[in-house]
């Protein structure tokens, strides 16, 4: 592959960031340990080489840390980088008081929550401002206007570039936009999630917003990588019902499917999960996670495959996945 992927507008007059981006969750959070991790600085720093420029944080996922280990990474490169960081999301804890990364976090999505945030964010990201911040999640407890207007305040006061909401409906997004612009609305796309296909996508592009897909690759599944369902009891994956045994053994026909035109195109399963995802709008920018120089290589390869439109349309008609999301 060429050293730097194309380009894609992040939103209308937003910045134009690599075709692929990178999710950081992974490196500190919900995944486990894994021995053959490369060191994330590395990591990091080998994306802003290839072009992968948008990175993902929040602050939720640690908690804290993974925002610590992004700004340390970010030490002379920032220049290079579109941030992205979320905020209004409280993380669960086991019965001993450690965070417990197999269960949701509950949402807060208060002002004076989201105005403390943000400014942990910066100080933990060593930052001076973030391109784009995403409400994390909404608060049914809070009126979405309420929440956005809190992050208008931090775009006023410089804090942020951009505000970004995450899994938010339609009528929902109606709501944030009329109280401030929308940057990018990040929710969950795959071969094995399309709910947003014919409701937030096009809601997107009618109104010059980013979409950035988090899970890609079906956590991991997509990739092909896992035959068995065997995961450690702090993987997210452990408790996933898509994840279950039985329901595993079904979702490999998926993988089957996926891997037989991959083999045409002497891709991998994961470039073209990734292609997929890509082909669905030229606003639509990914953010695969990795802890692995190799699999961010490999996914950002992705941004130069072209599916024929025979291929996209088998991998449309790819039934759903046994179990639900969460």
């Amino acid at each position: 592959m060429s050293e730097r992927i194309e380009t894609r507008r992040l939103w209308a007059d937003g910045p134009a960031v690599g075709a692929i981006g990178l999710g950081c969750m992974g490196m500190t959070w919900a995944y486990g340990t894994d021995s053959r991790s490369d060191d994330p600085g590395a990591v990091i720093g080998r994306a802003a080489t290839l072009g992968v420029t948008l990175l993902d944080t929040s602050d939720v996922y640690g908690p804290f840390t993974n925002e610590e280990l992004v700004g340390k990474a970010l030490t002379g490169r920032r220049d290079e980088i579109t941030l992205a960081t979320k905020g209004g999301l409280i993380e669960r804890l086991r019965a001993d008081g450690t965070p417990d990364p197999t269960r949701m976090p509950s949402p807060d999505g208060s002002p004076d929550h989201l105005r403390q945030a943000i400014d942990g964010s910066l100080r933990r990201l060593a930052v001076d401002h973030i391109d784009l911040y995403y409400l994390h999640r909404p608060d049914p407890q809070i009126p979405v206007e309420d929440s956005i207007g809190a992050l208008a305040e931090g775009v006023r006061a410089g804090k942020i570039r951009a505000i970004g909401v995450s899994e938010f409906s339609v009528e929902q997004l109606d709501r944030a936009a009329a109280v401030h612009p929308i940057g990018a609305v990040q929710s969950e796309l795959s071969l094995w999630t399309r709910d947003h296909l014919d409701t937030t996508l096009p809601w997107c592009a009618r109104n010059g917003v980013g979409f950035v897909p988090f899970a890609p690759l079906g956590r991991g599944f997509l990739t092909g990588a896992f035959r068995e369902a065997t995961f450690g009891a702090d993987d997210f994956r452990s408790g996933n019902p898509r994840f279950q045994p039985e329901n595993f053994r079904a979702n490999l026909a998926i993988v089957d499917a996926v891997e037989a035109i991959a083999a045409r195109y002497e891709a991998t399963a994961a470039q073209v999960a990734l292609a997929w995802v890509l082909a669905q709008g030229e606003h639509v920018v990914p953010i695969p996670g990795t802890r692995r120089i190799a699999r961010l290589e490999e996914n950002a390869a992705a941004a130069a495959l072209r599916l024929s439109a025979e291929d996209l349309a088998t991998l449309d008609a790819l039934p759903a996945p046994a179990g639900s999301r969460y």
